[in-house]
């Protein structure tokens, strides 16, 4: 196989494994977003378990992010404006990463609060955090995978801007 059929081959494949990494993504945020919105105030413990804000921050903070999870979830799902939505995904991703080190670090004993109502664990139970920043190290991956390749297949991108596919 020469250079051109490898080359040819490549931007074949690429559409198909950014749409598997947008709608993995996609996936993530809306499940994230999904569990949190019909308990805000756990949300808000959530948050307030980190020890990084005020209770009243936090509670502002645990309202809005379930919608910003799913509004991000929603844009990456139908695939609008695919890279600048990565970006913020992985910038997100970030700030959630380095919340886990920070209490970690600080010896907290919390449940992110991911995918659960978070806060501080009861009684013997310990706390995930190597799990919990290799899990959002592949979320993350996938975040980068868009944003270098941003083209994928069913998307309101390549509709809108009559890409070829």
């Amino acid at each position: 196989m020469d250079v051109r059929e490898q080359s040819a081959r490549g931007a074949a494949v690429w559409p198909w494994i950014s749409t598997v990494a947008r709608l993995g993504l996609a996936a993530v945020f809306l499940t994230a977003g999904g569990l949190k919105v019909t308990d805000l105030a756990a949300s808000a413990r959530a948050v307030n378990a980190y020890r990084l804000t005020s209770y009243d921050t936090a509670k502002v903070i645990g309202a809005v992010q379930p919608f910003l999870e799913i509004a991000l979830g929603l844009l990456v799902l139908v695939g609008l404006a695919v890279r600048l939505s990565a970006a913020v995904a992985a910038a997100v991703l970030v700030i959630f990463m380095a919340g886990i080190v920070w209490a970690w670090a600080r010896g907290l004993r919390i449940d992110c609060g991911c995918f659960s109502e978070g806060g501080e664990l009861a009684g013997g139970r310990t706390a995930q955090y190597g799990w919990d920043l290799l899990r959002d190290a592949g979320f993350l991956i996938l975040a980068g995978i868009l944003l270098v390749k941003p083209r994928t297949r069913w998307s309101l991108d390549g509709f809108l801007l009559g890409a070829r596919r």
